[in-house]
């Protein structure tokens, strides 16, 4: 093993030169327990963020990878993030290559490699990561002395794009799947890679693209796998006994989400028909208030932060919220500790919860009304309606907020322009509210183009083109003309691009490492973002980037994704795109029906509470 940083590192000249330097120097608080500068005959692992520092610090995912690969005998677990553009080119000028923050060790010196597939459009940082990294871009040019390179996260459920970058991925909950994949990783070791690659893939829940072959023909594709399992995710159905780290690892710079989050559920019943998270975390599991409240207070004491999120899809939705208030905001007021719902649900309710827990000087609220007239919402069920955007709006006045952030959508199937007016209205009618009583109101208005995600009741709709949702995005700027009213919209490219990642098939992949040769990276960052060379990208491979977001799919379509079981039907998904083309809400199937999304009453815990023993 690598030495830890020091002093005499060659790293020391570079990190005088770049932006945040902090990124690249480890030595965290509760970084590698136990283990660092330890030897081993067992494996070593590398989880690898494809993005800064201070994003991939943020995501308790990577913190529970961290930790359950530590516990794990004769393994050790270490981190690499993808370093900005001065130091990728202080990297390369330097001949240094891209190690991990524990011990310095490159990551072509490890036996695995694990990338968390958290958004679309850090495919290039992928491949940044691998090079620098002194690793073979792709799965067929991998030696015997080269690391198995693996993805998981919600971006593997929808993997053609990327595959011929991985050996393999793992669908679903890494604490269910994980161990696995870690053992098989070890007990093959010294066998062929192609061998080793097919012992992989006979773990329920793990994808091997290179046991599978592409068939293409017309609009759609096929993929034909050659494993003999069924490629379904996995998932954890028990929340309270699920590994939950006993400490963190504790950032020494300012992160995204800076406090100790603690997971109260997994999964959402709310049944939004744009929402991916909403459909592949199914089904829905509660951890007791008991466990939360446990879990809480064990971190507070191994770390040091001063605030505790309860994280979830939807934490106004969780039923022991009140319980888990009642056990712990007496404790942490008496230690300064703010207790957050970083999920708020619009309704008088979420205000009420939000009044409790601000412990410090009120700043503003954040909603999502997502769509501007109730037509279009009941199109996208979304489950609120205007008598719930008006009590939100005037409970959060009465408690003290004055400022408020709304988030929209523009380009939802069905869109008119009575519904962007309705954004409008909505946006003039919240100011309205809030300046009746505070003289210093103002509104945060933040409109992102629809993206119709794979394995969602959208899956087959179209995307507006590019030039058209910038067009309807400026027409909206320009409604509201309010300076205490501001309105900012995610540049329309980026999603335009966000889309072909993500209803992409296999040929992207060329797309995608020529781009990245062309000089993109961060291609979710505004300021690092370039359109045209991707654009040139797609011209120089044949392809046509709008056949894959801007085209209506037909029902009986393939999908580059079909061949991964999330457990939610493909017919319950087109049975809720028929239930939006109807303007028809379905309900919540905690408050109703089982609305059968395709979990048996073995996997789903509404069904078996409906079963009885």
């Amino acid at each position: 093993m690598e030495r830890p940083f020091e002093m005499n590192s060659p790293l020391w000249p570079i990190l005088a030169t770049v932006r945040q330097p902090a990124r690249y120097i480890g030595q965290e608080w509760g970084s590698n327990p136990g283990k660092r500068g330890k030897t081993t005959s067992g494996i070593r692992v590398c989880l690898a963020f494809p993005d800064v520092y201070e994003v991939g610090m943020s995501f308790l995912g990577f913190q529970i990878l961290y930790a359950l690969g530590n516990a794990q005998e004769d393994t050790i677990l270490e981190r690499a993030y993808c370093p900005w553009l001065d130091m990728e080119a202080s990297l390369r000028a330097s001949a240094l290559p891209l190690a991990t923050v524990e011990s310095q060790t490159p990551l072509n010196r490890f036996d695995a490699v694990g990338f968390t597939l958290q958004y679309e459009l850090t495919a290039t940082n992928i491949l940044t990561m691998l090079d620098l990294g002194g690793i073979p871009l792709r799965s067929e040019d991998r030696g015997e002395n080269d690391p198995l390179v693996l993805a998981g996260g919600p971006g593997a459920l929808a993997p053609e794009p990327l595959a011929p970058f991985f050996d393999f991925f793992c669908l679903g909950d890494g604490e269910e799947l994980f161990p696995q994949v870690l053992h098989v990783i070890s007990d093959t070791r010294g066998l062929p890679r192609d061998q080793r690659l097919s012992c992989l893939g006979e773990i329920p829940g793990v994808y091997v693209p290179q046991l599978s072959s592409c068939e293409f023909s017309g609009t759609g594709v096929k993929i034909r796998s050659k494993q003999t399992l069924p490629i379904r995710k996995r998932f954890v159905q028990d929340m309270d006994s699920v590994f939950v780290p006993s400490s963190l690892v504790v950032p020494n710079t300012g992160i995204i989400h800076d406090r100790i989050p603690v997971e109260v559920f997994r999964g959402c019943t709310r049944g939004c028909r744009f929402c991916q998270a909403g459909m592949i975390y199914r089904p829905l599991r509660e951890r007791s208030p008991e466990r939360v409240v446990e879990i809480a207070r064990g971190l507070l004491e191994k770390t040091g932060w001063e605030e505790i999120g309860l994280v979830s899809l939807s934490s106004c939705d969780y039923t022991g919220l009140s319980r888990v208030l009642e056990a712990l905001s007496g404790q942490l007021g008496e230690k300064g500790v703010k207790l957050s719902l970083p999920s708020l649900r619009m309704d008088a309710f979420s205000v009420e919860l939000a009044a409790q827990l601000e412990t410090v000087r009120k700043g503003g609220l954040t909603f999502a009304p997502e769509a501007g007239s109730q037509r279009l919402r009941d199109v996208i069920n979304k489950g609120i309606d205007e008598a719930n955007i008006r009590m939100t709006l005037e409970s959060m006045s009465d408690h003290g907020w004055d400022r408020v952030k709304l988030y929209f959508m523009v380009g939802l199937p069905t869109e008119t322009d009575t519904d962007l007016q309705g954004i409008v209205e909505i946006s003039k009618e919240a100011f309205r509210i809030l300046r009746k009583r505070h003289r210093r109101a103002e509104v945060s208005v933040s409109v992102n183009g629809f993206i119709p995600k794979p394995h969602t009741p959208f899956q087959w709709e179209a995307q507006l083109p590019f030039l058209e949702t910038e067009a309807r995005c400026k027409w909206l700027k320009r409604q509201l003309a309010n300076p205490k009213i501001s309105l900012n919209y995610h540049d329309p490219r980026q999603g335009f691009l966000e889309a072909v990642l993500a209803r992409g098939d296999r040929r992207l992949a060329e797309v995608i490492e020529r781009a990245w040769r062309n000089g993109c990276r961060f291609d979710g960052w505004t300021e690092t973002f370039h359109f045209d060379t991707w654009m040139e990208a797609f011209d120089s491979e044949g392809l046509d980037p709008a056949f894959f977001a801007n085209r209506r799919r037909e029902r009986d379509e393939e999908f580059p994704w079909d061949h991964i079981d999330t457990g939610v039907s493909r017919s319950f998904l087109w049975r809720e795109r028929e239930n939006a083309f109807r303007e028809r809400i379905t309900p919540d199937c905690r408050t109703g029906n089982c609305q059968g999304c395709g979990f048996t009453a073995t996997d789903c815990p509404r069904l078996m509470e409906e079963k009885g023993p």
